[in-house]
């Protein structure tokens, strides 16, 4: 069988963990058959609009081989059980704030009972919040602790997590793996794509550093500047019109107390023109104020982040990141697939942008073909990761469509016109009944029934159960298991360590 080749176009996170996966999928160096080569410019920087991760990253990080501890040392990187959502809801008082938690953990269900019916059925203004009620991550994560003991097993623990790390030094853990996995790099940057004229196929690559470059499969990895998926002329679909946010304004503060507790969590702070993210590194604190240009001023965003920061946004550099949300519908066209940036990306919130590099690298491994056409698969993988996107965004606009927040934003996030019929169906019918595990074909989505779960009520959703109050007659024994998820919570809140400790245990370790 005559060797295939694979050449990846753009470093950053798309392009090395697309490396490293492949590489350790195909047991490149054991294998005669395949040759992965990787060509990136040094001087074209990582965006790093986000800097945490979906519980995925860890089974990832497993599989290409990455030791853990030495990822968390490497990357700056602590441990994420979910996302605070800090006034989503209603715009605040003055003095007055309100949050919920969107925890990794998903809500328990045991003894045969599903208890989310039994909270739907208590009384609104004295139950406690969803999340609180069903998970003791909830507890874990308010009180600053961390989702493991030191000494656990590496990417495993008792709750579940993902990872907050400095963008640009995953990548270089990341190339640093796929290297040693038999990934060819080639530092360079492109300067022409010529097209097959019969087929329209890539034909070859052209670098101003190493002459022209050919392979069998290109990969795009360029980040939004997409120069190969776009000279092929692959379309994109804007959803400008149900996701609003469009720019970002991203910096890194240092801590003042280097001993400064460590939240465990993404902090997601709503203002009046979108939101603030809010990440906590072993180092510093990584946050940025995204938001629609349409709705706020780059003005105005600049004293919003000012304003968050203490005024510290002032002394370091500001990062001007914009943005369109949208995907590219058929992000496989002949010998080119796109991942990442250059596919698509829809906004930095609920860390999206990194599960899709993911999905992408492993769809890529197992539908490649060793022989035959090596477009084959395009059809295919078009339709799942179109799906996937579409899906997506009915998730994050579920996080908009229900606020009750009053600033134009906000307003125009609650038009009908602006939300996904799909989303609308699911939310006419969720009046009636929780969101449930048939409402979602796993295999195109990225975020199970749960995560809506605790998205819709942390919204403040009204499912109304009462008139069937009489098909959940085992009231007692949910308020029993409910009594446990209390007593439970409590108790891991004591016994594990503050995240900050266990962050220094690792970190120490090195020495």
């Amino acid at each position: 069988m005559a060797k295939r080749s694979i050449l990846i176009v753009g470093g950053g996170t798309a392009g090395w963990l697309t490396a490293a996966y492949l590489a350790r999928f195909f047991d490149l160096p054991r294998n005669p058959r395949l040759a992965i080569t990787l060509i990136a410019s040094d001087e074209i920087g990582s965006i790093g609009v986000g800097e945490g991760a979906f519980p995925t990253i860890r089974s990832t990080l497993q599989f290409i081989g990455i030791d853990e501890s030495q990822f968390v040392r490497s990357t700056t990187a602590t441990f994420k059980q979910g996302i605070r959502f800090d006034d989503w809801v209603r715009t605040p008082a003055p003095g007055k704030s309100s949050h919920f938690l969107h925890p990794f953990e998903p809500p328990y269900h045991g003894d045969g009972h599903s208890l989310v019916s039994y909270w739907l059925l208590q009384d609104p203004a004295t139950r406690p919040a969803f999340a609180e009620a069903m998970t003791i991550q909830n507890r874990v994560a308010e009180a600053r602790r961390a989702p493991k003991r030191s000494g656990e097993g590496a990417f495993d623990g008792p709750l579940n997590y993902a990872y907050h790390f400095d963008a640009a030094r995953l990548a270089d853990v990341l190339s640093a793996q796929a290297r040693a996995l038999g990934v060819e790099h080639l530092q360079g940057t492109l300067t022409d794509v010529a097209l097959d004229g019969a087929s329209g196929a890539i034909d070859h690559v052209v670098t101003a550093e190493h002459g022209t470059l050919s392979a069998d499969l290109y990969i795009d990895c360029s980040g939004f500047r997409a120069e190969l998926i776009g000279a092929l002329g692959a379309p994109f679909h804007s959803v400008r019109h149900q996701l609003f946010t469009d720019r970002a304004l991203a910096c890194k503060l240092p801590y003042v107390d280097p001993a400064t507790p460590l939240d465990s969590y993404t902090i997601a702070a709503a203002h009046a023109g979108g939101w603030t993210w809010d990440i906590g590194l072993a180092g510093a604190r990584g946050i940025g104020c995204v938001y629609s240009s349409a709705h706020l001023s780059d003005d105005r965003a600049a004293e919003i982040l000012a304003a968050y920061t203490g005024g510290r946004s002032h002394d370091v550099k500001v990062r001007s990141i914009p943005f369109e949300a949208g995907y590219r519908t058929t992000p496989w066209i002949k010998n080119c697939v796109a991942v990442g940036l250059s596919g698509g990306f829809l906004e930095p919130l609920e860390s999206t942008g990194i599960v899709m590099i993911e999905a992408a690298a492993a769809m890529i491994a197992e539908m490649f073909p060793l022989g035959g056409p090596v477009g084959a698969p395009a059809r295919r993988f078009n339709e799942l990761m179109s799906a996937r996107y579409a899906n997506i965004v009915n998730f994050l606009k579920l996080h908009y469509c229900l606020s009750r927040r009053d600033e134009p934003f906000w307003r125009d996030n609650g038009d009908p016109a602006s939300i996904p019929d799909r989303l609308k169906e699911l939310l006419e019918e969720w009046r009636y009944r929780p969101p449930g595990r048939f409402d979602f074909i796993l295999d195109l989505e990225s975020f199970a029934f749960f995560n809506y779960q605790y998205i819709l009520y942390g919204m403040e959703y009204r499912t109304d159960l009462s008139p069937v109050r009489e098909e959940f007659p085992d009231v007692a024994e949910a308020e029993r298991i409910f009594a446990r998820i209390r007593n439970f919570g409590d108790r891991a809140a004591s016994e594990l360590p503050a995240h900050r400790t266990l962050i220094d245990q690792i970190n120490a370790a090195a020495a």
